[in-house]
């Protein structure tokens, strides 16, 4: 209710301004919302904060040449877009800040698992074990479920119903990722020697 109500007080359409400085503006503010989420922000959030005819993609892509020179770049990530360091600058954040906590810090078998739930998905824990030849522990699943790697998919129609899982979001922007559809190819992962741990 009060998300209306500050909608409502909100000037969308600025039609007080000069078309060129009203065009400015939701760039700015476009700016601000993503400056001020610390997730990715879908277009029907951005829609909220320009007029009615502005293109969200268009302003975006405005604001990316934008930012061209600056350290940070809108990066898109699952249909919404978010701000991020340019990973050129990576080393000099982790020499000024402390950032650790940031690290993922998942052993190469946790790597190994959310890599064959990100491939399967949404896949039980029985599945993983034909997958790995072995029980999947709840705590591993517990790890990348508390990093937000992973979670909770559709219950599957097996007697039981067990649970599934999916990666997340938080999934994609820890690597890098504009969708599933940019995972690593069959060929990639057979160069990097861990296709045998996703399984086929």
């Amino acid at each position: 209710m009060a998300k209306d109500h500050t909608e409502s007080e909100l000037d969308r359409e600025l039609e007080d301004l000069p078309a060129e400085l009203r065009w400015r503006e939701w760039m700015r503010r476009i700016e601000a919302v993503l400056f001020a989420s610390a997730s990715p922000v879908p277009r029907e959030d951005l829609a909220r904060v320009v007029g009615q005819g502005a293109s969200v993609d268009i302003l975006v892509e405005d604001l990316k040449a934008e930012l061209a020179e600056r350290p940070y770049e809108i990066a898109c990530v699952a249909d919404a877009w978010m701000l991020r360091t340019r990973p050129v600058y990576a080393a000099a954040i982790r020499a000024a800040a402390d950032v650790g906590e940031q690290d993922l810090d998942l052993r190469e078998y946790d790597i190994a698992v959310l890599a064959a739930i990100a491939y399967h998905q949404p896949i039980t824990r029985d599945g993983l074990k034909d997958i790995f030849g072995k029980d999947i522990s709840r705590d591993l699943i517990g790890r990348l479920h508390a990093r937000d790697l992973i979670g909770t998919g559709p219950r599957s129609p097996r007697r039981g119903a067990p649970y599934t899982y999916v990666t997340t979001e938080q999934f994609l922007v820890a690597f890098d990722l504009k969708s599933l559809h940019d995972l690593p190819d069959r060929e990639q992962l057979e160069d990097a020697g861990v296709l045998s741990a996703v399984g086929t």
